[in-house]
């Protein structure tokens, strides 16, 4: 089996902090730079989009736990999909502009801000459907956003400069539309969101059509593979929590230890999937690297709800839950499916040899969804299905590395 890599572990220690810099014309930098890693600033500014996700992932728990699991999906999507994209947003103009002089620093710092207001309207949009804080968060991180565009503009010239413009525009023009989400009644929000969306994911479509921005292939799939890592993390960080919250109350550990167990299994095969092959050799150009970054909203949220999915199968097991042992079950196993077959269609299917490689992620996605059924096992067995699908990985690839082909598939899988 083979996937995405960041290349974490090639990549070695992030990008060492470089000196403030006085003020000077935000230029892009060279696509293709050797030793282009992450800078300390873009560790802290995914490390901050944490507190946000934590908030989405709790509030999405207590609404399936409370039979609210359609609404509360809704409103996950929705909170997700604002943290999801200015974060993208800024990694794809940090690879591409980063000078890290005092202002690029500052309006970072004011993105991170806004991020910080918009976990903490999390709660209420989900309990009484007011997005104004969520909407007001999302603001400050667009409009900080727009103004990084209009500064690489003004040290721009030609179709560059006309690229950074359509994004401030288009990025500015955006925030008048999600206004919607605040002044329009409640019915209407999920058109608002499914329009701002499709508004949303066109700018880049737009901005880029005659001069794509200089983004370095390895900086984003680091980056791409880092966020994955946080997201993973605050997983087993939700699950850890649930568990240890109900041991303390006293409940049976033997209640407990398959869902733990499971959960481990389906988290470590997460992360495996995903890191077996480096995937920037892959994202040669933008039509291949939209597809890519924009499917990672699905990877983020499938990984994210995997820990609410934990969460909840938790409550189920110790008697907190008014949900049916299915509908716990449900919570982790079509997370998990999601995960595995949007990794599988995203990039693990590049890297593939045969018909019996490409098979092993959609045929485990099925088996894990069968697992729901399964009733109190069912977390156990979708991490042991997991799981599984890593050891067949390993094998089949070690029997095509050794065969005829060897040469070819090493020149792939490098």
């Amino acid at each position: 089996m083979t996937s995405s890599s960041a290349s974490a572990a090639g990549s070695g220690s992030p990008e060492p902090s470089r000196p403030s810099r006085p003020l000077r014309p935000l230029t892009a930098r060279g696509r293709h730079e050797s030793h282009r890693v992450s800078s300390p600033l873009e560790l802290f500014f995914d490390l901050c989009f944490v507190v946000a996700i934590a908030q989405a992932g709790a509030e999405l728990v207590h609404a399936v736990a409370e039979g609210h699991a359609g609404q509360g999906i809704l409103n996950y999507a929705m909170a997700f999909f604002a943290i999801w994209w200015a974060w993208m947003n800024f990694s794809w103009f940090a690879s591409a502009y980063d000078n890290d002089d005092v202002l690029y620093r500052v309006v970072t710092l004011v993105q991170i801000a806004g991020v910080l207001v918009l976990a903490a309207g999390v709660s209420r949009a989900f309990t009484d459907r007011d997005f104004f804080l969520v909407w007001l968060g999302y603001v400050i991180m667009r409009v900080a956003m727009a103004a990084q565009w209009l500064r690489a503009a003004r040290g721009a010239e030609g179709s560059e400069r006309r690229t950074a413009s359509r994004y401030a525009a288009g990025v500015l023009l955006c925030q008048i539309g999600w206004l919607g989400l605040v002044l329009l009644p409640e019915r209407a929000r999920p058109w608002v969101f499914l329009v701002m969306v499709l508004a949303e994911l066109s700018v880049p479509v737009y901005a880029e059509r005659t001069q794509p921005t200089s983004w370095h292939p390895h900086h984003i799939a680091e980056r791409y593979g880092l966020f994955t890592i946080i997201v993973l993390g605050e997983t087993v960080s939700a699950a850890t929590v649930a568990v240890k919250s109900a041991s303390d109350e006293h409940f049976a550990l033997a209640e407990l230890l398959p869902i733990a167990a499971g959960g481990l299994l389906i988290v470590f095969s997460a992360w495996w999937i995903y890191f077996v092959v480096p995937i920037h050799g892959y994202l040669r150009s933008s039509r291949e690297s939209f597809l890519w970054g924009y499917g990672h909203y699905l990877i983020f949220a499938s990984a994210a709800a995997i820990g609410a999915g934990l969460e909840v199968a938790v409550e189920h097991a110790v008697g907190k839950s008014r949900l049916s042992a299915l509908e716990a079950s449900a919570a982790v196993t079509l997370p998990t499916a999601l995960y595995l077959i949007t990794v599988w269609a995203l990039h693990a299917r590049h890297f593939k040899v045969g018909i019996a490689q490409q098979l092993v992620l959609p045929t485990s996605a099925l088996l894990v969804i069968c697992c729901t059924f399964l009733g109190d096992w069912a977390v156990l067995a979708a991490g042991l299905v997991s799981a599984l699908a890593v050891a067949t990985g390993v094998i089949l690839t070690a029997r095509v590395s050794a065969g005829p082909g060897r040469d070819r598939t090493a020149r792939q899988a490098a």
